[in-house]
């Protein structure tokens, strides 16, 4: 399940193809275009270099980076919040 709201930055990269009555996605394309598919298409790998990223632009450029990892920390702990209250 993904957001509708950046779906449009998902489409070019990714298609979707139901499994088991499950939607799994799917790189598209060839070179950089599978490449961001499957960056997209993976949380994991994407977290790890949206990590690296926020790290290295916190460790060169620190006055610039900490709104981001601020907004993101706060955007984190509400989804663990709304994870736990689905779950009650």
């Amino acid at each position: 399940m993904t957001d509708d709201i950046m779906e449009w930055l998902r489409k070019p990269f990714l298609e979707w193809r139901e499994e088991d009555d499950i939607l799994y996605a799917y790189p598209k394309g060839k070179g950089l275009q599978k490449f961001i598919g499957e960056l997209l298409s993976c949380y994991w790998c994407a977290g790890i270099w949206v990590a690296a990223f926020l790290l290295t632009g916190f460790l060169l450029w620190p006055v610039l980076f900490v709104p981001f990892v601020v907004f993101l920390s706060i955007a984190y702990g509400a989804s663990i919040i709304e994870s736990i209250l689905r779950r009650g």
